[in-house]
C-alpha cells in the first residue's frame, strides 16, 4: 500500500498521517508538491520519525502512482458530481484488499483546502468516501488517513480473503495506463477529436474504465501505435 498525499498545506497533518500509517502497520508514504520542504521534522509524527524521513516527494500524480495497479482517491466531492465509481470505504476496501494481495495499490488523499482536483480524481480507477454527517462532510486529514488504514487491517473474515482468480492476468500498472493515454491522445488529436493541447483528463478516465490487463494494455499499445503510424504515413502521401 503507497500512501499519496497530493499538495499537503499543513506539515503536522503530514506528520499526523504519518503516525496513523505506523500505527496500522504501513509505511510507504509518498508526497505530491508537499506545501512546506519542513514537513520531515513535523512533531505530530510521534513515534513515525524513521517513516516520515524516508517519505518520496514527488513532482507529479503519475510519477507517485506509476508503479502501482489500482488507485482509490478519497474524496467528500461536495457539489461535484462523481466521474467515477464512488464507493463507501467499507465497500472500497474490499477490492483493495484483493488488488494487495498480488500488486500495489496507491490511496490518494487531496489537500486540505480543495482536497483532489479534477486532474488528479482522473488517474484513479475508484474513489471512496468515508461516511459523515451531510453538514459537515469535511475531514481532518490525519483522521481521514487513520479511519482508512484501520479500515483496511480489521479483519472481518477470519483472515480468509479474496484471491485473483487468474494471477496471469493481473492489473497494468498506471504508468503503462499513463503511456497509453498519452498515445490514444495523441491520436485524437491528429484527428481532430481533441483540439490541440486539449486536456487529457476524460481520455485518462476512459481508458482506466476499460480495467485492462497487463496483456490487453499490451495489445491496445500495438494497435494504437500502429494507427498513429498510418496516420502519419497517410499526412505524407
Amino acid at each position: 500500500m503507497r500512501v499519496v498525499l497530493v499538495a499537503t498545506r499543513n506539515p503536522l497533518n503530514i506528520g499526523a498521517a504519518a503516525r496513523a500509517m505506523s500505527n496500522f502497520g504501513f509505511n510507504q508514504l509518498r508526497l505530491v508538491g508537499p506545501y512546506e520542504p519542513s514537513f520531515r521534522e513535523a512533531r505530530s509524527a510521534a513515534g513515525a520519525a524513521d517513516l516520515l524521513r524516508g517519505a518520496k516527494a514527488y513532482v507529479s500524480v503519475a510519477e507517485a502512482i506509476a508503479d502501482c495497479s489500482l488507485v482509490v482517491g478519497t474524496t467528500s466531492l461536495g457539489s461535484r458530481k462523481p466521474k467515477h465509481a464512488l464507493r463507501s470505504l467499507e465497500q472500497s476496501v474490499i477490492k483493495i484488499r484483493e488488488q494487495l494481495r498480488f500488486s500495489r495499490v496507491a490511496l490518494l488523499f487531496g489537500s486540505e483546502k480543495r482536497g483532489l482536483s479534477n486532474d488528479d480524481l482522473s488517474y484513479c480507477d475508484q474513489l471512496l468516501y468515508i461516511p459523515t454527517h451531510e453538514e459537515h462532510s469535511s475531514m481532518n486529514l490525519g483522521q481521514s488517513v487513520a479511519i482508512c488504514l484501520y479500515e483496511l487491517i480489521r479483519d472481518d473474515s477470519g483472515g480468509k480473503g479474496t484471491e485473483c482468480q487468474d494471477q496471469n492476468l493481473q492489473r497494468v500498472t498506471a504508468a503503462k495506463l499513463e503511456l497509453l493515454t498519452s498515445v490514444l491522445a495523441d491520436i485524437l488529436r491528429e484527428c481532430g477529436y481533441l483540439k490541440s493541447g486539449g486536456s487529457s483528463e476524460e481520455t485518462r478516465r476512459l481508458v482506466r474504465r476499460m480495467r485492462l490487463n497487463e496483456r490487453d494494455a499490451e495489445t491496445w499499445l500495438g494497435v494504437l501505435r500502429q494507427v498513429s503510424w498510418k496516420l502519419r504515413s497517410n499526412q505524407h502521401l
